[in-house]
């Protein structure tokens, strides 16, 4: 099995490589589904991890149907996180017909494998039209992974199609499963779907006393200020996994 965390600042990274997580998916906003992060994190979660750090490349919220301002910036974006040891770049790109972009993604595909980095496409893929054509067009492609939970708001609810994926295509193209994977499901999602990657984000909530207070205040959730990795659940996770494979 292998454990990758959704990360969101150096301190997560911290504890991915301190409970013993095998990857690093590495986001700015993950309450926006994970954008592009800053330099500076992925520097500095470099320095203070020995595990493959893959970092998204994603300018805003909402879909994936770029216009070629944002294209311009995320090709920018990508070849400045590979120089800084990016260990893959992960994105997604649709047309408007919610088919894969072929022309957009093998230019990112060309420029991680002319780097030796991986090529990986997220959850895009649980938006489009036809899962069994976009696999085989990502196979193409030459992406090395995808990410999803097969076209469901969570991986539980899409096990099935994964596991349909997972027989047809996982000798030819990685399959990681994402949404909502968490200690509780996780034997029975990697029992239906025979897929050995997994993806969650071990979601804690942390408090700031300057957050809010009078009559302004930044708070996005009433259940803390601001959300990270939590270091107890992603321990309690991993040691399952080692439970089960014992």
């Amino acid at each position: 099995m292998k454990v990758e965390v959704c990360a969101g600042s150096l301190e997560d990274c911290v504890y991915a490589n301190q409970a013993g997580a095998d990857r690093i998916e590495l986001n700015n906003a993950i309450h926006l589904g994970g954008l592009t992060p800053s330099i500076g994190t992925l520097i500095e979660s470099k320095k203070q991890t020995n595990i493959p750090i893959v970092t998204m490349v994603r300018p805003r919220g909402g879909g994936f149907y770029y216009n070629d301002y944002e294209k311009a910036t995320m090709y920018e974006d990508a070849k400045i996180l590979i120089k800084h040891q990016a260990d893959g770049l992960v994105f997604g790109f649709l047309d408007v017909n919610r088919q894969i972009d072929v022309e957009v993604t093998r230019k990112f595909v060309e420029l991680c494998h002319k780097n030796k980095v991986e090529a990986i496409f997220h959850r895009a893929f649980d938006r489009t039209a036809d899962p069994f054509y976009a696999i085989e067009t990502l196979i193409s492609c030459g992406v090395n992974r995808i990410l999803t939970s097969g076209l469901q708001s969570s991986a539980e609810q899409g096990m099935k199609l994964l596991a349909e994926l997972q027989q047809k295509y996982g000798d030819k193209i990685e399959i990681c499963v994402g949404a909502g994977v968490n200690e509780k499901n996780v034997l029975k999602i990697i029992a239906e779907t025979k897929i050995s990657q997994v993806h969650s984000s071990f979601k804690g909530w942390y408090e700031d006393p300057t957050t809010s207070g009078n009559e302004v205040s930044y708070r996005y959730s009433e259940q803390g200020d601001y959300e990270g990795v939590s270091l107890s659940k992603l321990n309690s996770f991993i040691n399952i996994l080692k439970e089960e494979s014992r």
